[in-house]
Parts: structure tokens; C-alpha cells; sequence
């Protein structure tokens, strides 16, 4: 005879994180700029802009991005900023994927963990271009519905109501003894 003749277990539909993924890359671009560069004085990348879709048993993130190169040019006497606009397509296979869940109803999302960053920038070996290495990093999740199992209470979860927390105000406050001279000004 079963001591938990009284549970029961019960299957529920419900919306629940069914798959998880993360990707970190490295990618390169090439930018020519309109004049060849004799130095690079700085590279940045912003407006990143991205969507996520469901693409089998993974997430694609379609995305771009601006690169931007600050740099010299007629021997150092001059100096522009060339923008190219990179497009990305970022696949991502989920190492967390539940089979039971209903596909119909799939959701999947993107976050930028790590937004795409610009970790060297060097003038070509022909000297008309720059190459640009960023690193990216994304985390996927997909929401579904999904059948999850549940434990079943007969006498219901109200035992919790009868407790009582008693908190003693006896208690002495040592703090009012503190000597406020000998408080170090630099913590605060």
C-alpha cells in the first residue's frame, strides 16, 4: 500500500521557455573607404538592429549594423569617416529544445549579450581597404506551449495559513552605542 494515496498527478498545458541557445562569433568585413587609409584612428560599430526567426531546430538572427573608421589619408594630413552598412544572418541551434512542445504556437526571441564590437582594425596588405574583425554574442530563447505534470494535494496547499512568524522587540539595540567618531569617513 502507497504511503501518497492522496497525490495525484495531473498533466497541464501551459506556455513555457522550450528551447535555449547562445552563440558567440567572430566576423571579419572589409570596408574601402574612398581614399586609402595611411592610418586608422578609430573604429566603432553602432545601430545594431535584429530580428529573430524560428529555422528548425534553431534560431535565426537577421540583423545590421553600421561600421564606422575614422581614419587618415594623404600621409597623415587628412582625415575622414567612412560608414558601411553590414547586413548579418546569425544561426543558432538551441541546446535546450522540449520535443513535446505544440509547434503551431512557437515564439522564439534575441538578446544581444555581447553587442557587436569592433576588436582590431587594420589597413589591407593592398592598402585601399580595412579590415575589421567584431566579436557578437546572442542568446535565443523559444516560448511554446507544453504539457508539464503536477503534483495534486487532495487536502489542498492551505496548511501554510496557520503559521505564525514572531519577531522578539525585546531584543537590545547595540547599534545605539556605537560611537559615531570612530566611523571610517571613506566607506561611505
Amino acid at each position: 500500500m502507497s504511503i501518497d494515496k492522496d497525490l495525484q498527478c495531473r498533466e497541464i498545458i501551459t506556455k513555457a521557455v522550450c528551447g535555449k541557445g547562445r552563440k558567440f562569433s567572430h566576423v571579419s568585413h572589409n570596408v574601402t573607404p574612398p581614399f586609402s587609409p595611411t592610418s586608422i584612428l578609430g573604429a566603432w560599430i553602432i545601430n545594431n538592429q535584429y530580428e529573430a526567426v524560428q529555422s528548425g531546430d534553431g534560431v535565426e538572427v537577421m540583423g545590421t549594423y553600421d561600421i564606422n573608421i575614422w581614419y587618415s589619408h594623404d600621409r597623415n594630413t587628412k582625415t575622414e569617416v567612412a560608414k558601411e552598412t553590414v547586413s548579418y544572418v546569425e544561426l543558432i541551434p538551441l541546446t535546450y529544445l522540449d520535443k513535446k512542445h505544440k509547434t503551431a504556437t512557437a515564439e522564439v526571441s534575441a538578446a544581444a549579450t555581447q553587442e557587436p564590437n569592433c576588436v582590431e582594425a587594420s589597413i589591407s596588405s593592398s592598402g585601399d581597404s580595412v579590415l575589421i574583425r567584431v566579436e557578437r554574442e546572442f542568446q535565443v530563447e523559444m516560448i511554446a506551449e507544453t504539457k508539464v505534470c503536477i503534483l495534486i494535494c487532495n487536502h489542498g496547499c492551505d496548511d501554510f495559513g496557520d503559521k505564525h512568524v514572531d519577531f522578539d522587540e525585546s531584543v537590545d539595540n547595540d547599534f545605539e552605542d556605537l560611537d559615531a567618531e570612530l566611523l571610517d569617513d571613506e566607506i561611505i
